[in-house]
């Protein structure tokens, strides 16, 4: 039975076939609209729409899994070679916030490129009926360099220390225990500019960072939402950050510093006991390492633990995204205050920042993100004075957080798409 309150399934035909090795698979999507995924060498990119369905709000509140359940369902799928990523696929991003105006996508590409584990393939993805005589890729050359302005956003430094402020209140009242606050940059592109150098420059210096492009959102999240792959469901689960030293014993330094910090190992827990409560109900065995350990990345050292289970009840990626968004790490604790916290004291709309991007196959198999260290790009907004950009960084707010010292996080958060973007 349909449900009538979804978009009707198309049909599709898929074909997908194995080429020859690629090196640049970047450059075979668009520059002005590129979509693209990758990490540690594992990478997709993507042109154009076959179809889309487009909701307002999270991942749970519009049907998306159910939608693309009917879409998978009626598909004349030809996929010899069944690596993740082959076949049927589609990309998404979703908001923040239930109630962001900002737009939520699941969107369905017509020609896929992707490579992984020293193969790489083309996908062709039509309506049942259209023509399909050619699945051969194309690549676009790269424009020329350019460079972002950008300056202070709706919530400056001092704002920020004023809004955790209100944070710690929230939480001497008991109203939440850990409640992540945002604040933002706002600024521009010059009009035309080539917007797969971000994901290029993104992608060379953060490769075990997931690098993303959808629907105008571009960045590198160290921090996997969730990822389905033959029944086995993986997470890894960040809170607790530090900058890196200066040198060698300033780095060791700050490691120790957050490793032994009571104030993190807090903020720490609240977010892997939010995964965990999120996914028992859809796994038969789950498992989370006792302690946290140091996650090093070029910039920052996180408090990370990873999260292992078996799948159960036919859940797909999407169902366990709409479960598990948003965790503690990028909301708080409990989640329904810690949302009206963040809607009390941030002056501005995150849209998709901290909301779930990544893809999802036929199977209901797929690799999903927190959409962090990113900037959000208002393409159908750009003129000849530019297009528009906004990004944001933030930080978890427990009992103890000093106002400064969570500023001065947001700042080092900034540095990957900051630095990207220069």
């Amino acid at each position: 039975m349909t449900d009538p309150r979804l978009p009707p399934a198309p049909r599709l035909r898929v074909v997908t076939r194995e080429i020859d090795p690629l090196e640049d698979v970047l450059s075979y999507t668009s520059p002005s609209h590129p979509t693209y995924w990758n990490r540690r060498g594992d990478v997709m990119a993507a042109l154009g729409e076959t179809t889309s369905f487009i909701g307002a709000g999270g991942p749970a509140e519009a049907g998306f899994a159910d939608w693309w359940r009917a879409v998978a369902a009626d598909a004349e799928i030809d996929d010899p070679i069944g690596l993740p990523g082959t076949g049927l696929i589609a990309f998404g991003s979703f908001a923040f916030d239930p109630q962001s105006s900002a737009r939520s996508i699941l969107s369905v590409p017509w020609l896929v490129v992707g490579r992984r584990g020293g193969r790489s393939w083309v996908t062709r993805i039509t309506h049942v009926g259209d023509d399909l005589s050619d699945i051969s890729p194309a690549r676009t050359e790269y424009g020329p360099h350019w460079s972002a302005t950008l300056g202070p956003g709706a919530l400056d430094p001092s704002g920020y220390q004023d809004a955790v402020r209100g944070g710690l209140a929230a939480i001497a009242s008991g109203e939440v225990s850990k409640v992540v606050l945002a604040r933002d940059l706002a600024g521009s592109l010059p009009a035309g500019s080539d917007l797969r150098r971000l994901a290029r420059a993104l992608a060379t210096g953060y490769p075990d960072c997931w690098t993303f492009a959808v629907d105008g959102l571009i960045g590198a999240s160290p921090e996997t939402l969730v990822t389905v792959s033959g029944g086995t469901v993986t997470a890894r689960v960040l809170a607790g950050t530090t900058a890196r030293g200066a040198d060698a014993d300033a780095d060791t330094e700050a490691s120790l510093a957050l490793a032994t910090s009571a104030k993190d190992q807090d903020e720490h827990l609240y977010a892997v006991q939010s995964v965990l409560s999120a996914l028992r109900p859809h796994t038969s065995a789950l498992a989370a390492s006792e302690q946290p350990f140091l996650l090093k990345l070029p910039n920052v050292f996180h408090l990370a633990t990873d999260v292992e289970g078996d799948l159960s009840g036919g859940a797909s990626a999407l169902d366990l995204v709409a479960a598990l968004h948003p965790t503690a790490a990028v909301a708080g604790t409990p989640t329904d205050s810690a949302i009206a916290v963040i809607r009390r004291l941030e002056p501005f709309d995150r849209g998709r920042y901290a909301g779930p991007v990544g893809w999802v196959g036929a199977n209901g198999d797929g690799e999903w993100a927190i959409a962090l260290r990113c900037a959000q790009f208002d393409l159908e907004g750009s003129s000849g004075d530019g297009i528009p950009l906004r990004a944001h960084a933030g930080a978890g707010i427990v009992a103890g957080s000093d106002p400064e010292s969570e500023m001065l996080e947001t700042r080092v958060k900034f540095r990957p798409i900051v630095d990207a973007l220069a």
